[in-house]
């Protein structure tokens, strides 16, 4: 029924996604969406038929931290850095077949909810031991989805002032090098994109930071990082280094169109329009947010000013729903409740972040666009409740939850009928859930 390859030397047969309510017919070949409306049938079209359902293109997932699937439900009282000093030991005991096993977990479950990418941000590396990069890329293979994988670091300790304690940093020579050999080992510019990602102000250093930059840009590679994510996190900036972090960020290189950041709750006036007049995006993650009580984004201060913003499950440690369908409408929520508007962002809007605007943090301009010419990647998402609303894509937005019917990346199939095709993700399930309990007794 689906395209088994994206392109393909060959031509293909056209597929036709045909009937759905909104936005109609959507044709394509080798990979990319070559009509969307009204589609007429051609002699040899392999017909998908989704009548009155809403196609969107895929989601795109700006920041997840896959591994935290095996450590949900833990610290649910606690702050960020309380919640971080109880989970960081538990989690320098991880083995590689441990992240394997929730990275298969978490890509299936974002599938399912219908993201065509998705950005790991994977930061702590147990002994140095970075074959767990290539369990992630593993996992993701056997899913079928887009990965930008962000080879995660930190090189500052507790005895040094940094929040992890010693045993889960790394050295950053050898942080660096293995840079290196993941970029050598896994980029290849379409399934799998590397990202060099430092993990945050309190836990890497000013070497780190901008050696990491001038290794990203000396491969055309995109920057990533968590910031002003909490107030907490500002003070320690602070104190630290006697600016803001955003300051800082300016100071290693960090500002430019080829970066996005995690979060970026705190941000004032004026450090917003430097971030916007650079084209340096944002990851927002209203759900994680709340959960870690770390503050509300302002993002369409931050959207007004020119940041690409996109939206982010986070981990699942912090936001234990891990499908990036919910967090449309918990954005959308969120920005009515801090600014006390219901216009703040429409449902559109939020389809608009999750799609496109993710697409641009990522630095995928032929992505997350339902538009002629764009790669097929897309999610048909069930409208048989969705008959009676005069907008779609509204009552798709405001609820309730749901799963994809099919979802596509590049025009293979990843889900066909509401059922992931490269995985049982049931199995993969009760597998997590034994090794969570082994690591926990």
């Amino acid at each position: 029924m689906f395209s088994s390859r994206e392109g393909s030397s060959a031509p293909e047969d056209r597929l036709v996604l045909r009937g759905a309510r909104h936005p109609g017919d959507v044709a394509i070949v080798d990979g990319r969406i070559t009509a969307v409306g009204i589609v007429a049938p051609e002699s040899g079209d392999k017909v998908v038929h989704c009548d009155g359902d809403v196609i969107t293109a895929g989601l795109v997932n700006t920041h997840h931290h896959l591994y935290q699937w095996i450590t949900r439900g833990r610290a649910t009282g606690c702050d960020l850095f309380q919640w971080l000093v109880e989970l960081y030991p538990v989690w320098g005991r991880l083995s590689v077949d441990d992240v394997r096993a929730a990275a298969l977990v978490g890509l299936g479950e974002l599938a399912a909810t219908g993201c065509t990418t998705a950005a790991d941000h994977h930061y702590l590396v147990p002994g140095g031991d970075d074959t767990v990069f290539d369990a992630i890329v593993d996992a993701a293979r056997t899913v079928g989805i887009r990965l930008h994988l962000s080879r995660g670091s930190m090189d500052l300790g507790e005895s040094a002032g940094g929040l992890p304690p010693d045993h889960v940093v790394e050295d950053r020579d050898a942080i660096l090098a293995s840079t290196e050999s993941v970029i050598a080992r896994h980029h290849d510019g379409n399934m799998v994109l590397v990202t060099v990602a430092p993990c945050s102000p309190f836990s890497v250093t000013t070497g780190l930071m901008v050696e990491s930059a001038e290794l990203a840009r000396k491969h055309g590679l995109r920057l990533h990082t968590h910031l002003c994510e909490t107030i907490a996190e500002q003070e320690h900036c602070l104190e630290r280094f006697g600016r803001r972090p955003v300051e800082m960020l300016d100071e290693w290189g960090w500002v430019g169109d080829d970066v996005w950041l995690a979060h970026g709750i705190h941000i004032d006036d004026d450090e917003m329009a430097r971030l916007g007049s650079a084209g340096t995006g944002i990851a927002h993650c209203p759900s994680s947010n709340a959960r870690l009580a770390a503050g509300m984004c302002r993002v369409t201060d931050l959207r007004a000013a020119g940041c690409p913003v996109g939206l982010g499950v986070d981990g699942v440690a912090s936001n234990e729903v891990g499908g990036l369908f919910p967090e449309l409408r918990q954005a959308l929520y969120t920005a009515r409740l801090r600014e006390l508007r219901p216009g703040a962002l429409m449902p559109a809007d939020v389809v608009e972040m999750a799609t496109t605007s993710g697409a641009d943090c990522l630095g995928m301009p032929d992505t997350g666009r339902l538009a002629v010419g764009m790669r097929a990647d897309l999610a048909v998402w069930p409208g048989d409740d969705l008959g009676d609303m005069a907008d779609p894509v509204a009552g798709l937005v405001l609820g309730p939850d749901r799963r994809v019917r099919h979802l596509l990346v590049g025009g293979r199939a990843v889900v066909t009928d509401g059922e992931l095709a490269g995985v049982d993700l049931r199995t993969a399930h009760r597998d997590l859930a034994q090794r969570a309990r082994v690591l926990w007794d």
